[in-house]
């Protein structure tokens, strides 16, 4: 928003500072606060992980990201769970019990629209299969998990990968600009917990979206969807 700043007199958009990632509306319309998970916490294996709050939603997403360059990139992806009827403003990890607990309300425009609400989220033990690393490079991007992931997980046909860009103007978010798919020609698990998606077209883009289609160590079927950015291979 170029009317918060005062000595800036380039808007282009090489002249900016690059987020981590470009967030589309659908996915969240407003995000409040990012928030580290303690290495402490009572999270399992999410411990240690980056979480974005969403305002507009009523969302918690982990951002798995990379640095290049000293320019963060990467994505994010919400968290298997309810909407919460409000949007959450702020979340703090309970110092003894290691659990999340956030408060948020309604104010201005936003989809969950109670007045208020003060909420717990605790790690149950159950397999959260939430992306905790994301890297990309020239035709592959690998992606972390939380959990480890059924045999199943190698099957290209599991995944869709589309890219667009965006155009920063005075409106309320964009249309995608110039979408299209990338075909993912393989896969590869090269443990129990990481993926190599082999995506021969894969370019610097604003925005990415990677949906996967997994099956968790019992094999109950589900579904994760990352959006994200790659600044630079």
């Amino acid at each position: 928003n170029m009317m918060g700043y005062h000595d800036v007199t380039d808007e282009s958009d090489r002249a900016m500072q690059q987020p981590l990632c470009w967030i589309t509306n659908a996915f969240d319309r407003s995000p409040s606060e990012l928030l580290w998970v303690p290495r402490e916490a009572k999270w399992g294996p999410l411990n240690g992980s980056l979480l974005n709050l969403s305002y507009g939603y009523g969302k918690i997403f982990t951002v798995p990201f990379e640095k290049v360059n000293g320019q963060p990139q990467g994505g994010m992806c919400e968290l298997p769970m309810p909407q919460f009827p409000t949007g959450v403003m702020r979340g703090r990890f309970h110092p003894q019990n290691g659990q999340f607990y956030g408060c948020g309300m309604f104010a201005w425009a936003g989809n969950q629209s109670q007045p208020g609400g003060f909420y717990r989220v605790r790690y149950t033990g159950k397999p959260a299969l939430q992306p905790t690393g994301l890297q990309f490079a020239k035709g592959t991007a690998r992606i972390q998990f939380s959990d480890p992931l059924d045999a199943s997980a190698s099957d290209p046909s599991r995944y869709a990968v589309k890219a667009w860009n965006l155009k920063r103007s005075a409106n309320y978010g964009s249309n995608h600009v110039d979408e299209h798919v990338l075909p993912v020609d393989g896969v590869k698990l090269s443990d129990a917990k990481t993926l190599i998606l082999k995506i021969p077209k894969l370019h610097q883009t604003m925005g990415l979206e990677i949906r996967c289609k997994l099956k968790d160590a019992s094999g109950k079927e589900t579904e994760r969807v990352i959006h994200g950015t790659v600044h630079a291979l």
